[in-house]
């Protein structure tokens, strides 16, 4: 009886045992498995961040794509190209565009302007005002002018060279003055004429 209790004793000890062992190695195959799990999520992680770091170099991308289509005339193109053109045509548009948008302020400014002052010295600096501001909206409209002319020598091919000489006016001078119409050397002996005259 001893050594059958001993025996299921034993037995029940090695059921303990076979019990643990399976445990052991059930927590041991989940164990692996968290530790994959771990590392899945490890990598999923590492994945995600791999996917942000593609969409922020696309991102990079489109920046420098962008900057890339901002275009600027060079000495190196041929002169007064279609894209050169292109280019000056919008510039001036853009610029008659701010001129009556300014003109138009003027002209309402005018018109707030215009009322009676009792005040002698509140009518004589309204009026001070008001010239000024007439001698600007006239140098607008003149200038205006010649925007029109510079968008039409654009259409007729003419645009971009010199009507003393016929020889190209330059990049950086239509740049800087889009409207022009001499060259710098042929501005230059065009205002020494001048000084001249005003001499005589």
């Amino acid at each position: 009886m001893k050594n059958k209790k001993g025996l299921n004793g034993a037995k029940a000890v090695n059921g303990i045992k076979a019990v643990n062992g399976m445990l052991g190695r059930s927590n041991g195959l989940n164990g692996h498995n968290g530790q994959n799990g771990h590392s899945n999520g490890h990598n999923g992680h590492n994945g995600h961040n791999g996917h942000n770091g593609i969409h922020a170099a696309n991102g990079l991308g489109t920046v420098a794509k962008d900057k890339s289509k901002i275009y600027r005339p060079t000495e190196k193109e041929p002169f007064m190209n279609e894209r050169q053109k292109e280019y000056f045509r919008q510039k001036l548009a853009i610029w008659r565009e701010d001129i009556l948008k300014e003109a138009k302020d003027t002209l309402q400014h005018l018109q707030d302007e215009n009322v009676n002052h009792p005040d002698l010295a509140d009518r004589a600096s309204s009026e001070t005002d008001r010239a000024i501001e007439l001698r600007a909206r006239d140098r607008q409209r003149k200038l205006i002018n010649k925007i029109d002319a510079a968008l039409h020598r654009i259409d007729d091919g003419t645009y971009g060279y010199c009507e003393e000489t016929g020889e190209p006016i330059g990049i950086k001078r239509l740049e800087a003055r889009p409207i022009a119409t001499l060259s710098v050397e042929a501005q230059e002996r065009h205002e020494r004429r001048e000084r001249i005259y005003r001499d005589d």
